[in-house]
């Protein structure tokens, strides 16, 4: 719960596109986009439960380049919000209104397509399973809900709360500032710690 906690609060395109959608078109677009991010979310725990992560085991390179692969693109975001200029995620760009069936859709593609998430499946989930505690589909499968239930419930409250928030920060360029240093540090040693890992997932 710690891990998804931190990963699910360090800005990235699910957070971004939520924000964005909510701002532009109000909390039940950003609602619908969710649950489209939830769908995203439950193939990945399809595939973790199907034993897809059990090739990183037995091909330690593949593992190798999806990690550091995943550790870049973190690192690109924490240069992202604190280069100057840089962008908070409660500054979003706005969007044209789009039909549910679209947003849906959105969200769907734009949690299938973020390397944070396929991270947590591949290189980070297999860390927590235990051959000797039972089945390991059961234990895929209940680390993967226990993620869900945080990233759902994360994001959710953001979108419930983004436009009062995105309000709240466009007063105050301070905290603006403020929290995008702080996102961009915490991305960064995430980074560091991901890449200078040299634990492997567990085989299933």
């Amino acid at each position: 719960m710690a891990a998804a906690l931190g990963m699910v609060l360090t800005p990235g395109p699910n957070m971004m596109y939520l924000v964005s959608r909510t701002v532009s078109q109000g909390r039940r677009a950003g609602l619908i986009s969710l649950g489209g991010v939830a769908a995203g979310f439950g193939c990945y725990l399809a595939a973790a439960t199907a034993g897809i992560t059990a090739v990183f085991a037995v091909v330690p390179g593949l593992y190798l380049a999806v990690k550091l692969a995943g550790a870049g693109y973190l690192a690109w975001l924490a240069w992202q919000a604190l280069r100057p200029g840089g962008v908070s995620a409660f500054t979003p760009s706005a969007l044209p209104a789009d039909r549910p069936r679209r947003l849906f859709g959105m969200g769907l593609l734009t949690n299938l397509l973020n390397p944070k998430i396929a991270i947590m499946y591949m290189a980070l989930i297999p860390q927590f399973v235990t051959p000797e505690h039972g089945a390991v589909w059961r234990q895929s499968l209940c680390l993967g809900a226990v993620q869900i239930a945080v990233a759902l419930t994360v994001n959710g409250l953001i979108v419930l709360g983004a436009s009062g928030i995105a309000s709240f920060l466009a007063g105050r360029p301070l905290w603006l500032r403020t929290q995008r240093y702080v996102m961009g540090t915490m991305l960064g040693t995430i980074a560091v710690l991901l890449a200078t890992d040299r634990t492997r997932p567990t085989p299933a």
